[in-house]
This record gives C-alpha cells, structure tokens and sequence, in this order.
C-alpha cells in the first residue's frame, strides 16, 4: 500500500488542506493519505499553535466520513522539533509493508536543501509537489522521484482563519462543518 503523508501543524486544518489531500487520493497513485500532525515544525514559531490534541481532533472530525484518508499523532511521541527524516524512519520500522511518500507544496520544496538528511528522504521516498501561490512550478527540477501534481491551486491559510477568527469574523465555510463547531465551542483563536 502507498501512502502519502501529508505533514502539517494544521492549525487549522482547512478546505484548503482537505482539498488537495482528497485531490492526491483520487487523482494520484496513492492509496492513503495520512494528515500527520507535527507538535512542532523546526521552521515555524510556536505561538499561537493550539495544544497537539486539539488539532488532532479538529482534523479527525473533518476527515470522518472519508476512509481514504486517516489522521496521524505518530510525531506526539517522538523527540521534538519533529524531523521529517526521524518520523519516516520510525514509520518504516512501524509499519514495515507500506510504502511511504511526501506531500508538500511547491513553497516547502524550494526549501527542501535545509531539512535534516533531504538527500536521504528523496533517494527512499516520492516527493509529490502540488502548486502554491507565487511559487512557479517550472522550476521545480523533476526526476524519477519528484512528481508534479495538478491540484487545484489554494490560496487560503491557516493564518488567515486565526485572523479572522481574532477579528470576529464568522467563516463556517472555510473549515468542515464539525471542526468549524469544535473551534467555536472551544473559542479557539478568539484572542
């Protein structure tokens, strides 16, 4: 089984993310998608980062009803800053029959050359590169293990919905209906 693992704080998981995972599912060769929350990115700032649990949950309540695509706490219990490198290696000895692959957006690819071991990860695993606002896609270099992957192309942002939930704004349609519920009931991103 090929599983492609989509890494993300997901703070919060939005349309946006959900899209291009179900986009990978059914128009890629992946068989899964695996949302895999990381307690905490190397490259990002903690602040305003909700507990790991709760982005968990929220995740879990906007993929329920989707079997292709499962949510992942496998980085809780690995030493923090989570590297990419260290949760693919533990994966591997996890679940030694599945096949493991990157989902990432062509932003995260251009930095690609700074994370922890990168020629290590490409020359085990498929990189599959979706499109990012302002990131041209022609120069992303391809080779055997790096695809390209027409997804629709997303321009909302986890740091949008804080904002606008900060600012008081009612966005329901940004985030699945039962997670955009948990946010409200929980006042999450109020303050």
């Amino acid at each position: 089984m090929k599983i492609g693992l989509y890494f993300g704080s997901f703070n919060p998981v939005h349309i946006g993310h959900l899209a291009i995972a179900n986009y990978m599912a059914e128009f890629s060769d992946l068989d899964q998608i695996w949302f895999v929350i990381s307690p905490q990115n190397p490259f990002k700032k903690k602040e305003s980062l909700l507990p790991d649990y709760h982005r968990l949950e929220l995740v879990n309540r906007s993929i329920e009803n989707y079997p292709k695509i499962k949510a992942s706490n496998i980085e809780f219990g690995l030493p923090k800053p989570s590297y990419t490198i260290d949760t693919l290696t533990y994966l591997k000895e996890k679940f030694p029959i599945y096949e493991f692959s990157l989902i990432l957006g062509s932003d995260n690819l251009k930095n690609f050359h700074k994370w922890k071991n990168n020629d290590l990860i490409l020359l085990n695993h498929e990189l599959y590169v979706y499109p990012r606002p302002g990131y041209n896609d022609q120069e992303i270099k391809l080779n055997g293990r790096v695809h390209l992957i027409n997804a629709p192309l997303m321009e909302i942002s986890s740091s949008f919905i804080r904002e606008a939930i900060k600012n008081h704004k009612e966005i329901p349609f940004f985030l699945p209906e039962l997670a955009y519920q948990y946010l409200k009931e929980m006042h999450f991103y109020e303050k």
